[in-house]
């Protein structure tokens, strides 16, 4: 009797081992949309914690999200602390500009002397009669304690670049010391910040020197009060971190 040969009837499976690597495919894309959306909005720390959470579920040690926060800002420290520098700074500049007042009003200064306080610094302006005689760039030996006090004054607990100009009206001047309006603004200009720095609290690396002559009037030329006006030394005080960058004509 002839043996019956057996078929083994083999059924064909759909190799679905594909599926696997698609389905993560799918799951990364998912997840990278859903990143995208959250970094859509300002919310730079979020975006950081969900890129930190979803690179160590990474194998291999580099993950997906690998690259720069899109939105370039500094951290929430750093702008509260310069916030607080520039806060701390004013403020100073505005104590400074309160003593600089009150002495202004003790010594009755206030028709000579002036201050300011804006966005370039604290500006102290002294008419030239409180410190010169007409035409001379030498401190009157009388006024010369009103710069000893205008010196304390400048002593500051955080450093700061200082300018001290020399101003004059437009009305021609020619002596045997000085051809030129620019030589006694400017040669005013460094005397008086020689005598500011007979203190010794203040560090002659941060002062400079400037004579302008007549080319920086606060007023008319054409009335006296106007030149009178025009015919000044002033004091600059920086704020902090800003230097003299100016190159008009200075002595330094």
């Amino acid at each position: 009797m002839a043996k019956r040969k057996r078929h083994k009837k083999h059924e064909e499976h759909v190799d679905e081992s594909w599926l696997i690597p698609y389905a993560d495919l799918l799951t990364l894309l998912l997840a990278l949309f859903i990143v995208l959306f959250a970094s859509s909005s300002v919310d730079v720390q979020k975006f950081q914690a969900i890129a930190s959470a979803f690179n160590n579920e990474m194998e291999g040690g580099s993950g997906v999200l690998d690259f720069p926060s899109p939105v370039s800002n500094p951290s929430m420290s750093e702008t509260e602390e310069q916030e607080n520098l520039k806060a701390a700074d004013q403020k100073e500049l505005q104590e400074m500009q309160e003593k600089m007042t009150a002495y202004i009003k003790e010594n009755n200064l206030q028709d000579k002397v002036e201050t300011t306080l804006n966005g370039e610094g604290l500006l102290l302006r002294i008419r030239d009669n409180v410190l010169f005689n007409s035409g001379e760039a030498e401190i009157q030996p009388v006024h010369l304690k009103n710069v000893q006090e205008i010196s304390k004054l400048l002593v500051m607990d955080i450093p700061r670049s200082i300018i001290i100009s020399g101003h004059t009206d437009n009305l021609p001047i020619s002596t045997a010391q000085f051809d030129s309006n620019w030589e006694l603004s400017a040669m005013r200009a460094v005397n008086f910040m020689k005598e500011i720095l007979k203190n010794e609290q203040l560090d002659p690396r941060l002062f400079s020197a400037k004579g302008y002559g007549e080319y920086q009037p606060i007023a008319s030329n054409d009335t006296a009060d106007g030149r009178a006006q025009n015919r000044r030394v002033e004091i600059l005080i920086l704020p902090q971190g800003e230097t003299d960058q100016s190159t008009n004509s200075s002595i330094q």
